[in-house]
């Protein structure tokens, strides 16, 4: 069998965390197996969908890197194959004309549950006449006896009856074809084998499967992913943080650890935590996802995006940092020596956006300093100390990290000081913060004639200020 699965997004919104892990899924899936990955939009809503939404979803699956075989296929150019498939259920007899009001059907569901009935429509207009002057809706005819067995390769089998199901609306009266119609006859012309998607479509499964049999289409294996709960085990939503792909990307997050999470949220091999994306095609297998549902927890993937940054190639972090740094008002390669400033802030940095901060003196002089650093590290025997570390460093003629570390340490023992009492004023006078990367480090990358204009402005300011 050549397998084929879809990611079927309604350009109503942005690509939201649980849309990404159902791609992902199918993505994985399908390379898996090398089989097809159909992109899909479903922009039958047309009052709700937006173009801004359809490049969301685009914009978002470029930047996770999840590239797609065919599409994107858009339902709204294809409403003629949907009009052919509606007249092929209505000239087989597994589809009629509904001519009931709303007015008689809220007669009929609170009659029903007046009854203590479940609400659903009884199929009264299965031999009715036609009726003048009423545009009517289009039903499929269910099957009145039976069941639907669904064989999900996630939650077993699933057995649902077909006296459970009424005979739902396939085309409305102004003849736009509703969901259920349309993903069957898109998954049917596009080959599709296997049906990767949440569990609050399993409600669906068994009516998709009636119609495709009326059409006599292959049905398609089945998988229902469990949903994503916050924290407080409620369904995932805007209150429980950034939901939307684009976010996470604005936030400094890395796709690979974003994608490396969503994995990881319903799926796991034994301990590990982390893979490669070469490692999650091998290793990854639909059935064993787990049944429950999966519990976000941004701590977790705070610390992942932390672990690929930490171990990114600089090339990588100049990839994705690229723009936050232009945020913050720099340009990566504008310092020659721009890889090692990276590789001395990535293992301090849990976000491509803190990278960007951390880095930013090394680009731009700070304006002022830290109030609070000031107090704490510019009083004493602060201004003396940096005076004399100015001297030391003044001679030295090979700018390296080890001549500066003696020239700061012979200082501290010469005014008999702990190395900290030294560091932390100089640190504060170059970088205009209390933290940064170990000052000899620090020192030989800010360049040496830097290095010294910044001590001259702090000793200024010092003598301005702390007198």
């Amino acid at each position: 069998m050549t397998v084929a699965v879809r990611f079927p997004p309604s350009p109503t919104g942005y690509l939201h965390i649980g849309g990404a892990r159902t791609a992902l899924f199918n993505w994985l899936f399908s390379k898996k197996n090398t089989g097809r990955f159909v992109l899909r939009i479903e922009d039958t809503d047309r009052e709700r969908s937006t173009e801004e939404s359809v490049q969301a979803i685009l914009d978002g699956m470029r930047w996770l890197g999840l590239d797609y075989d065919e599409g994107p296929y858009f339902q709204t150019q294809r409403m003629d194959r949907y009009k052919q498939a509606i007249n092929q259920l209505m000239a087989s007899g597994d589809a009629y004309h509904c001519y009931c009001s709303k007015e008689e059907l809220d007669q009929l569901r609170a009659e029903q549950r007046r009854q203590g009935l479940k609400p659903r429509y009884d199929g009264r207009c299965r031999g009715r006449d036609p009726v003048s002057g009423v545009q009517p809706v289009v039903r499929f005819k269910n099957p009145l006896s039976g069941e639907v067995i669904i064989a999900d390769l996630i939650k077993g089998n699933i057995h649902i009856s077909n006296t459970e199901l009424d005979d739902l609306i396939i085309a409305r009266s102004d003849g736009m074809p509703t969901y259920n119609l349309t993903v069957v006859v898109d998954d049917m012309d596009m080959g599709i084998s296997h049906v990767i998607r949440g569990d609050d479509h399993v409600n669906n499964t068994p009516r998709q499967i009636n119609i495709l049999r009326a059409l006599r289409a292959p049905l398609p294996q089945y998988a229902h992913v469990p949903m994503i709960l916050g924290q407080d085990g409620k369904r995932m939503s805007k209150r429980h943080g950034a939901v939307s792909v684009i976010q996470y990307r604005e936030l400094g997050y890395m796709p690979q650890a974003l994608l490396n999470y969503l994995v990881r949220l319903g799926w796991s091999h034994g301990d590990r935590e982390i893979f490669s994306m070469d490692e999650m095609i091998e290793l990854f297998e639909i059935s064993e996802v787990h049944k429950s549902a999966a519990v976000y927890d941004p701590d977790k993937l705070l610390w992942m995006n932390y672990e690929y940054i930490k171990s990114a190639s600089v090339e990588q972090l100049k990839l994705h940092a690229a723009q936050h740094f232009l945020n913050a008002g720099i340009e990566i390669e504008s310092r020659q020596n721009w890889g090692e400033i990276l590789r001395a802030n990535q293992e301090r940095s849990k976000t491509l956006v803190e990278l960007a901060q951390r880095c930013r003196f090394f680009y731009i002089a700070p304006g002022e300093y830290n109030e609070k650093a000031v107090k704490k590290h510019f009083g004493g025997r602060a201004l003396q100390a940096l005076t004399a570390c100015g001297n030391q460093l003044q001679v030295i003629d090979q700018w390296r990290a080890e001549p500066i570390h003696e020239a700061v340490h012979a200082v501290a023992e010469s005014m008999e000081l702990k190395l900290g009492e030294v560091a932390q004023p100089i640190r504060l006078a170059v970088a205009g913060e209390p933290v940064s990367p170990p000052i000899d480090l620090t020192l030989a990358l800010l360049g040496k004639a830097e290095t010294l204009r910044r001590i001259h402005r702090a000793i200024t300011f010092m003598q301005q200020h702390m007198s």
